[in-house]
């Protein structure tokens, strides 16, 4: 519990710091765009919160350096091998130059990275016809890089809204903590809950107010650190942990991921490079959630923004709490995923058709708009 606390007020700090620089001038990072298919924001806000998520794991793994109260070395290579993937996010993030090949590119070096460093390898993917790859370095290091990458873009893509990323990414951590702690995997718990205590220091100031973004950098590098945690699980406890646990666990951005690429590149024929309003997130922010619908003043965009949040974590719930029970049990598992993909092709379908249940549906009268107005 020190280590999440250490986590939280070095992250927190640092929050503080960044969004009081932001505001006197001195610092230009602030997302100055506040029109696009994907922007949803009234005001300028600076977008490098990743920083202090590292800010707060720095921190850790510095006490944890001088006390010898953890897996010294292996915290510090994390982190290390995770720079790639945070630099092309923190580039992009500042400069908005940094193209999207190129960021993939840094999110699957810090996987090659974890690969030799870590050893963070995936040996075990459990499908008919591709097990015996796996027996070849070269092609489980593609494997990895492209997981990693992939991983890290997928949790890229759903961080849209306050608070969204940061719960979501946190009971994941939360789920590969537990299976760490029941399998004795004494490194994957301790990162996992220092990310834990990290993201809540970034938190506090994100949901609801929205004085910060989790920014690229933020989304790639907690993407890498789901991807390199997974792995190490599965490939250092294979007869405990299925293959198929870590794919429940995040099959939310996952499934977003592969879901828009086909929407755009089959359904439109459109690149599934460009951006578009059609993610679920951002459906599920125009049709249901109601609330001070039509306002455009900063602190009603910002309560619909906020109040957004709670239904996708609701349905990453509905990933993470089954796959923490069954994660010793494969076909459960995969019957499990299977079931996500339905309800979430169902809900999105019931969206974009116009057809959203009403029982979803969030309203609010005027006094009660104007109250929540007054508290942002």
């Amino acid at each position: 519990m020190l280590s999440l606390a250490l986590a939280f007020f070095a992250s927190f700090i640092a929050v503080a710091l960044i969004v009081r620089l932001s505001r006197t001038g001195a610092l230009a990072w602030d997302d100055h765009q506040l029109d696009g298919a994907q922007k949803f924001h009234a005001r300028p806000v600076p977008r490098v919160g990743g920083l202090a998520v590292v800010a707060g794991l720095v921190v850790l793994m510095g006490w944890v350096t001088v006390t010898g109260a953890g897996p010294v070395r292996e915290l510090w290579l994390l982190l290390l091998c995770g720079l790639p993937a945070l630099g092309a996010g923190l580039a992009e993030d500042v400069t908005k130059r940094v193209g999207a090949r190129w960021r993939l590119l840094a999110t699957m070096a810090s996987g090659a990275l974890a690969f030799w460093l870590l050893d963070a390898q995936l040996k075990q993917i459990d499908l008919p016809g591709l097990q015996w790859l796996m027996g070849f370095t070269a092609c489980s290091l593609l494997f990895t890089a492209v997981a990693t990458g992939g991983l890290a873009n997928a949790v890229n893509i759903i961080d849209g809204y306050n608070g969204l990323t940061a719960v979501v990414v946190s009971a994941i951590l939360l789920s590969l903590a537990y299976v760490g702690w029941q399998v004795g995997d004494s490194f994957v718990l301790s990162a996992a809950l220092a990310t834990v205590g990290a993201l809540a220091g970034f938190f506090v100031w994100n949901w609801p107010r929205g004085l910060i973004f989790l920014g690229d950098g933020g989304a790639y590098f907690l993407g890498y650190l789901l991807s390199v945690l997974s792995l190490l699980l599965v490939s250092r406890h294979p007869q405990e942990v299925s293959p198929w646990y870590p794919f429940l666990l995040c099959i939310y951005p996952i499934f977003e991921t592969f879901f828009s690429i086909w929407r755009k590149a089959v359904v439109r024929g459109a690149s599934p490079g460009v951006p578009d309003g059609l993610h679920l997130h951002m459906l599920v922010f125009r049709r249901l959630v109601r609330w001070a619908v039509g306002r455009r003043d900063a602190a009603s965009l910002t309560l619909r923004n906020s109040l957004t949040a709670p239904y996708l974590w609701a349905l990453a719930s509905l990933a993470v709490l089954p796959a923490t029970l069954f994660w010793r049990h494969p076909t459960a598992l995969k019957l499990l995923i299977a079931l996500f993909c339905v309800a979430y092709v169902w809900l999105y379908l019931r969206l974009v058709r116009f057809r959203a249940p009403r029982w979803l549906v969030l309203r609010g009268r005027d006094g009660r708009v104007s109250r929540f107005r007054d508290l942002m």
